[in-house]
């Protein structure tokens, strides 16, 4: 037993250590998604130590366990809500509550009609699908008939992208900001109150043995979107499968780039992969806001068969309310200069994912 707990003790040390590397290769990339379940297998690890056939010094490994659980405990308590955030209400200058969902549907998933079921269950005031190919956009006609506007980047690569909306679309454009098989789609809106934003659709592909070796297209896309939010002087909500976590080196630095807010914080983890293992679980379906936006529910929805949860989100738009200004963190030059060597890096790497691009 105190073999085995030694072990344990070792391999949670070494995927503490790892995401501290700023190497872009998977391997230390990687455990930055299972910061959660670390947690978890250190509290398991410090309490199989008292079973343990312990010899003296026994302590100094328990003091590590402690040590590194307040390591990961600071990060991991701001996407709860035992930290404090202030709460806001709807005042009179506010828009309607507005929703949308965002799911990966997992293109190779043929359950359409239980992803069907789902918005027509919910009645989003938008949704957007990723991974979704020519058979889910077939699929999807039903609806176009609640949902009018819509913007289509059919792809077979499994990045692909559909947005469908019951809101007036004035403009949508897709960018390929690092490779020409990786989508974002950039969506103007108008309420019929007048309040207009913009719906920012994003999906890079993850650092792992079997996608990309490294995190550098991933990084490059990201804050790719992050700069081209700074531009836009409306109320802002970027959305979709990050394939990242909210407390990695990368999505803080999107958000510093972008100024914009990460609702989780003060909220939940919202976990969306997989969907079918509660116990291995990330929160990889991020979202981010500007100031304007203000966030009434954030939560995962049922699973209908992809291996993604979808991600259901209810919000208001007030452009009298400058409250959350405290809650945006600037780029220093330093970071700005990161940002911009990590996009040049993205664009340097070369895609291996063959595409047939079709818009609508």
């Amino acid at each position: 037993m105190w073999t085995a707990y030694l072990i344990l003790t070792v391999l949670l040390l070494i995927l503490t250590i790892l995401p501290k590397i700023q190497n872009p290769h998977w391997i230390f990339r990687v455990p930055e998604f299972g910061k959660i379940q670390i947690t978890y297998f250190i509290v398991f690890t410090f309490l199989f130590g008292f079973f343990a056939d312990s010899p003296k010094g026994f302590w100094y490994y328990q003091a590590l366990l402690i040590l590194l659980f307040i390591h990961h405990a600071i990060i991991l308590i701001k996407y709860t809500p035992l930290y404090p955030v202030k709460k806001y209400t709807q005042g009179a200058q506010s828009s309607e509550k507005l929703n949308f969902i965002s799911a990966n549907v997992y293109q190779f998933n043929r359950e359409y009609q239980r992803f069907i079921n789902l918005i027509e269950n919910n009645q989003p005031d938008i949704f957007l699908t990723m991974e979704s190919n020519a058979d889910w956009e077939q699929a999807l006609r039903p609806l176009e008939k609640e949902y009018p506007y819509h913007h289509k980047v059919t792809l077979e690569n499994t990045y692909g992208m559909h947005f469908y909306s019951k809101i007036e679309i004035q403009s949508s454009k897709t960018h390929f900001f690092v490779a020409d098989d990786i989508p974002t789609i950039e969506a103007h809106l108008e309420t019929e109150e007048g309040f207009k934003f913009v719906f920012f659709a994003v999906h890079p592909p993850p650092p792992s043995p079997t996608e990309e070796e490294t995190s550098k297209e991933r990084d490059g896309d990201l804050l790719s979107t992050a700069k081209q939010v700074r531009k836009i002087s409306d109320p802002v909500i970027v959305v979709g499968d990050f394939n990242n976590v909210a407390w990695s080196k990368s999505s803080i630095l999107f958000r510093k780039t972008s100024h914009l807010i990460d609702p989780r914080i003060g909220h939940s983890f919202v976990s969306t992969f997989h969907a079918k293992y509660r116990l291995l679980r990330f929160p990889i379906d991020l979202m981010f806001h500007s100031e304007d936006i203000f966030i009434k529910d954030l939560k995962t929805l049922e699973n209908f068969g992809s291996d993604h949860l979808p991600v259901y989100c209810e919000f208001f738009i007030d452009h009298q309310n400058e409250e959350q200004e405290e809650r945006i963190d600037h780029a220093t030059n330093e970071e700005k200069a990161q940002a911009e060597e990590m996009i040049q890096e993205g664009k340097k790497e070369d895609g291996d994912r063959d595409a047939v691009v079709t818009e609508d």
